[in-house]
């Protein structure tokens, strides 16, 4: 098998790692696939891997190792490689090159933004980036406003601003981050809100407000005695002449009524629709009046 060979000195392309694997090619369109035809097609994935890794050197320093970057311009070399018609004639490079890139690039696009951004959005953000840099270098370092990135880069100002955003969607930050002038470690985290639970206090106990109106006069002046006068089963026992064990009962059965009772009208206000809701929040609201 004719072996790779460097390319003449005369005829040096601008990649200086260019193998020339003209007669290779040549060879791989000719055979049915089979395992000479993939040994042959390695050869030469091999030959070019060194303009493949340069390639990959161009991206390092954007958040991704350059080990894996190599990785992902392998790929793109073996796609360019698998897919090369030397008959359309235009050399392997110039085929290779985009290709590579290519997979890079969609390799950052895919994976390596913090947040789910459409590509549409992430064109837009390059375009805003671009721009931005350009017209940053003759503003004697002034930012540029909305209206002139726009103008400078074709986009509306609407697309300016949805570029401008998708800035920061890059690369999430940290919960446990320090925030900018914070000299007290007070972080991201620290300025996140909780469920408040008494507002679930004051939902229940206005439920319940109209059901304690409605109940026997002498399970009502139980329930007083109880949570609200703090008074002990025996005492209240005692006031009313009955037994502790018949007022633990009436407690027990009461508060339990009381309490499905609540539970099934929020039930049933969850899955009504919004209308149906403030009609019932009317009528509770005249039965409390």
């Amino acid at each position: 098998m004719t072996p790779v060979r460097a390319r003449a000195k005369h005829a040096r392309h601008p990649h200086d790692d260019a193998p020339d694997t003209t007669a290779e090619f040549q060879r791989i369109a000719e055979l049915p696939d089979g395992p000479e035809r993939e040994e042959l097609r390695q050869r030469v994935v091999r030959a070019w891997m060194p303009m493949a890794e340069r390639l990959a050197r161009h991206f390092r320093n954007r958040g991704e190792s350059l080990e894996d970057l190599e990785q992902v311009a392998a790929l793109g070399l073996v796609k360019a490689v698998t897919r090369y018609d030397p008959a359309r004639g235009s050399a392997f490079e110039s085929f290779a090159v985009p290709t590579i890139v290519g997979e890079i690039k969609r390799h950052f696009r895919d994976h390596m933004w913090g947040l789910h951004v459409p590509r549409r959005v992430q064109e837009l953000r390059n375009r805003v980036r671009a721009s931005s840099r350009q017209l940053s270098h003759s503003l004697d370092g002034r930012t540029p406003g909305v209206k002139e990135i726009a103008e400078h880069s074709g986009l509306t100002e609407e697309e300016v601003r949805i570029g401008s955003e998708a800035l920061e969607s890059y690369s999430t930050l940290s919960l446990d981050a320090e925030l900018p002038g914070a000299d007290d470690g007070y972080a991201l985290v620290d300025t996140l809100g909780s469920a408040e639970p008494g507002f679930d206090l004051v939902v229940y106990r206005e439920s319940l407000k109209p059901r304690l109106r409605n109940l026997p006069e002498r399970e009502r002046k139980i329930l007083y005695l109880r949570f609200f006068c703090d008074m002990t089963q025996s005492r209240i026992a005692e006031q009313l002449g009955i037994s502790q064990m018949h007022v633990s009962r009436l407690i027990s059965r009461t508060c339990n009524r009381l309490h499905a009772e609540v539970e099934a009208d929020l039930e049933r206000e969850h899955a009504a629709p919004e209308g149906e809701r403030e009609r019932e929040r009317v009528y509770a609201g005249s039965r409390a009046a």
